[in-house]
């Protein structure tokens, strides 16, 4: 599931820069097990590792890259360069574990790079690796420009639904400015093509099966893999199981409810502090939030990056913050700062987790230069992705007719969050249909057993959807229950830590069914 990143992102972290090259394979691999005519070039591939460079990144990082074909169907075309981070194993690992943070739009080299300390437990028996997917972060960023979130945002709020023409015809310019500033990767990007670099990955890496720890939209590219090699899966973990089957407005309906359940979690919790900027009071509370959204979008408050930051960029803010309770006190100060101040700058790292401000890039081909990634890059991979995932696309007719529809079912669901999650699912009108794949053919796999780990009180990936993704799965799939709040388990309940770790470590699985309850072992 997404990782519910910001459509209007001015900032964003800072890259790596200068990863080291990448040579053709001599000897020490199995075998190349190409999939399909033409590949073998890129199985023969092996990477070479240097230190990372870039701001603040850790010395003990390693960075590289490989390439794949921009299009499998035509392998001799265009190529484009994927980025890498790895943490060395201790001693003489047998291997990798490879991470997804999630997102999709999120980059595993930075991932790694500011959160890799959670895994150095791993580094045991592993190398701890992840990656910059197409069309993300240094791998051939795409980009809708600066304008086109915004727009879409404008369309589908306000005015728009009461001229459902206007709107799509704003929708179909806003994905014609995607195509236009995003470059040739854009109409191959999706899930199973990164899917198909994930394998390209594993051989580079030297590893004749993939062992793969993936969060919230992770574990929909750990079903793809599967379904798609599964004679190549090795030890897969799931955690914040994403749905295989739910058209995408149901998926955003689904996540606005999660999202407002949370947020109505955060304000008792805040309430019950003096330091609340709220009150006391958590109905009052709720009336209050809706109120500061509504007026930042009726008045934006200007920042230090040149832009205003409205009450839907607040939304952006808030929905970041409820995905952790350890995140809560930092999102309490931050909101407390605006409201007493008109500080806005807490509430910026929350909406756009960004520090430097880059310039546009479009394109395919080598890994860009850290200021090359485009401002916008996270929400426009975000919706490149989740649009080629899903094989949907309601006519104008259909728009039209239930349009009014669904605000109004967005809106009931959160009148925080319903805005800008109805404006991020209907930015698909426009763009080419997705893929039926992951539809029709992740299911039933035939692999080795997998993990998959639900949260009960998850705002973004509902434990229905791990529930239902694992009876689709089949008989591989295991289920630990997480009897606990936010989003995904392993970085906060050592119960889940310890779960996952023993089945990546040693093989050992958990009777299906098991369950880490709240008050187990919360990590700080």
């Amino acid at each position: 599931m997404l990782a519910k990143l910001s459509m209007r992102l001015p900032v964003r972290r800072c890259a790596v820069t200068g990863a080291a090259g990448l040579a053709l394979l001599g000897a020490g691999l199995p075998a190349a097990a190409a999939e399909g005519p033409g590949l073998d070039r890129f199985y023969d591939q092996r990477i070479e590792w240097s230190a990372c460079e870039g701001a603040a990144l850790p010395e003990d990082l390693q960075c590289g890259k490989i390439t794949v074909p921009v299009d499998y169907a035509e392998p001799g075309g265009s190529t484009l360069e994927l980025a890498l981070a790895r943490y060395r194993g201790t001693g003489d690992p047998r291997g990798s574990v490879v991470l997804n943070f999630g997102g999709p739009g999120g980059s595993g080299v930075l991932g790694l790079a500011h959160g890799g300390k959670e895994f150095m437990g791993l580094t045991d028996e592993y190398d701890v690796v992840s990656f910059d997917p197409r069309g993300v972060g240094r791998s051939s960023p795409v980009s809708c420009g600066a304008e086109a979130t915004g727009q879409a945002l404008e369309a589908t709020g306000g005015e728009g639904v009461s001229d459902p023409r206007r709107t799509l015809a704003r929708l179909r310019e806003v994905a014609a400015e995607c195509a236009e500033h995003s470059g040739p990767v854009l109409p191959h990007i999706g899930t199973v093509n990164v899917a198909r670099d994930l394998d390209v990955i594993r051989q580079a890496l030297g590893d004749r099966k993939l062992n793969y720890l993936g969060f919230s939209y992770g574990t929909r590219l750990a079903a793809v893999y599967a379904a798609r090699f599964p004679e190549k899966v090795g030890r897969l973990v799931l955690d914040g199981v994403d749905t295989l089957t739910q058209p995408l407005a149901e998926q955003g309906l689904a996540s606005v409810r999660g999202q407002q359940t949370a947020l109505e979690h955060f304000l008792t919790w805040c309430t019950e502090d003096v330091a609340c900027p709220f009150g006391q009071d958590p109905r009052k509370a709720r009336q209050s939030v809706v109120k500061l959204v509504d007026s930042l979008d009726e008045n934006p408050v200007p920042t230090d990056f040149g832009y205003e930051f409205t009450g839907q960029d607040l939304a952006i803010a808030l929905g970041q913050g409820l995905y952790s309770r350890e995140l809560w006190p930092l999102l309490q100060r931050a909101l407390a700062e605006l409201m007493e101040d008109g500080n806005t700058r807490g509430v910026e790292a929350f909406a756009t987790g960004g520090v430097a401000l880059p310039l546009p890039y479009r394109g395919d081909g080598p890994l860009v230069d850290e200021e090359e990634v485009p401002p916008d890059n996270l929400p426009a991979a975000l919706m490149a992705v989740n649009c080629a995932d899903d094989p949907d696309r309601p006519t104008a007719g259909q728009v039209t007719r239930d349009l009014g529809r669904l605000r109004t079912a967005y809106e009931e669901a959160s009148p925080v969050f319903g805005q800008i999650r109805l404006a991020q699912v209907l930015m698909c009108h426009g763009r080419p249909r997705g893929t039926d794949f992951i539809r029709e053919e992740v299911k039933d796999v035939d692999t080795p057993k997998m993990l998959l780990v639900g949260t009960r009180g998850d705002p973004a990936t509902p434990y229905r959807w791990t529930v239902e993704t694992a009876e689709r799965l089949g008989p591989s799939a295991v289920v630990l229950d997480n009897r606990a709040e936010g989003h995904t388990g392993y970085g906060s309940s050592d119960c889940v830590h310890r779960a996952i770790d023993d089945f990546l470590l040693y093989g050992t699985l958990p009777p299906s069914g098991s369950s880490c309850g709240a008050e187990d072992d919360v990590r700080p």
